[in-house]
């Protein structure tokens, strides 16, 4: 009979529990994800539309021709692209992807396209993950975006080394779309991790734009990376606030209804910082650049702005309720707003007619700003407890001296160090995840034991 009387209290603690989570996400809306944020430049912003003209142009079969051309053009010259490889070519390890040598602004350019709904490879890729299941430098990432970097750094490592060497005034970017921009930016981590395979190339040579990221690396690595990783958000994109594993949502589609009920109660009742505390929740990576067009109650689109930080809490935590979630995702509407957003940056800066010395000043000026930002995203990553966050010394980027004493302390007593200094070789991080088949091509391990 109690149990009885207690159904009725139960239901209505639900009901209110699932309508305050649905005032919730109607009031939110994408402009309240970046409201704090600051203004980003011309000159930081200004590689965001090139670089993703760069990501379409590799879905050209033949660039001579091309058929899918934007109205202002790809940029590239084909004299300048060193390589092209298709979905022949990676056999489903990895997206296809463009080696291009920009020697107009002085760039060596890797860049890999979205996911392709029709090929099974890329469905592998994205699902290949589980929570917890791959780490990397005292992190946790996405197991098949990793594998998929991996295996295109080892393939293309002695053509990447070469360029390296030709220009050593040039700088290295990874830039990748949806998909692709996971691998690009796990790959840009791995390359930060192993310089010495790319002829001990300086970190500050080695950049990585995300479009449209995935949630790829925990908090720790995405707040440490983010002097190399900029991922770039359009207004209400769905995939860098899907929390959720993909595979989930894939496996629940005949369930779909209980998987939200459990997100509703789950995101009502679990407090934001203990969020921050699980260590294989992963997140967009990087530095985030915010491009907003579009104000709640208001038809239409605005002016574009955007807005950047390194955020340790508030890192697109919250899918929005929009019906441009998905449109907003697309590489050319990202093209397109982010073209529009430089644009208006430039016009201004015009109209200001700053002088050539003041800008060159300014810009050392934000290396600065970016630099001290870091570090204090860093410190409060630190001071939140995110699990193996570092604190930054005055003397480099991370807290150096306690590692050397931790690693004192691990050889005294026989165990092996924790930490940045316990950095696994990429011998072995090729040996765990890679192998070669009878015919002599890098394949990935667990397929490597399926055909066998």
């Amino acid at each position: 009979m109690s149990l009885i009387c207690g159904l009725p209290v139960l239901e209505c603690v639900y009901c209110l529990a699932c309508t305050r989570w649905v005032w919730k996400r109607c009031l939110h809306n994408a402009t309240h994800d970046s409201e704090n944020w600051g203004m980003s430049t011309a000159e930081e912003f200004e590689p965001v539309p090139r670089l993703c003209r760069y990501i379409l142009a590799v879905y050209e079969d033949d660039l001579r021709h091309p058929v899918w051309e934007p109205p202002s053009g790809y940029g590239i010259d084909p004299d300048w692209v060193i390589m092209k490889r298709d979905y022949g070519d990676t056999l489903g390890h990895a997206p296809p992807f463009l080696l291009y040598v920009d020697h107009d602004h002085a760039d060596i350019v890797l860049a890999i396209r979205g996911l392709n709904l029709g090929k099974e490879g890329d469905y592998a890729v994205l699902l290949d993950n589980g929570l917890g299941r791959r780490k990397f430098d005292g992190g946790y990432v996405h197991n098949g975006l990793m594998e998929a970097a991996v295996w295109v750094l080892e393939r293309e490592c002695d053509v990447l080394r070469g360029l390296v060497e030709k220009y050593p005034n040039y700088t290295l970017t990874f830039a990748g779309h949806s998909l692709g921009s996971g691998v690009a930016a796990l790959l840009t981590a791995v390359v930060v991790q192993n310089r010495d395979r790319l002829a001990n190339i300086e970190r500050k040579r080695i950049r990585c734009y995300a479009m449209a990221p995935a949630r790829c690396m925990s908090l720790n690595l995405a707040v440490r990376y983010a002097d190399v990783i900029n991922s770039i958000v359009l207004q209400d994109d769905f995939l860098p606030r899907t929390a959720t594993p993909l595979e989930d949502i894939f496996k629940s589609v005949f369930c779909l209804p209980c998987l939200l009920c459990l997100r509703c109660m789950r995101d009502t009742l679990i407090p934001e910082d203990r969020m921050l505390k699980d260590p294989r929740r992963l997140y967009a990576p990087g530095r985030l650049y915010h491009i907003v067009e579009r104000n709640p109650f208001r038809c239409g689109r605005y002016p574009p702005v955007v807005k950047t930080a390194v955020p340790v809490d508030g890192r697109f935590e919250h899918i929005i309720l929009s019906c441009n979630a998905t449109s907003d995702h697309a590489i050319i509407w990202i093209e397109r707003e982010s073209q529009r957003a430089l644009e208006l940056m430039l016009e201004k800066e015009e109209a200001m007619e700053i002088p050539a010395q003041q800008k060159m000043e300014r810009q050392e000026s934000l290396a600065r700003d970016h630099s001290q930002e870091h570090k204090a995203a860093l410190k409060r990553a630190a001071t939140l407890s995110v699990p193996h966050a570092y604190s930054p010394s005055e003397y480099g980027t991370f807290n150096h001296q306690e590692d050397e004493s931790e690693q004192s302390d691990a050889s005294s007593s026989g165990r092996a160090p924790s930490g940045s200094l316990n950095k696994e070789s990429w011998d072995q991080l090729v040996k765990r995840l890679l192998d070669k088949d009878r015919s002599g091509n890098i394949v990935l391990k667990d397929q490597q034991s399926d055909d066998r």
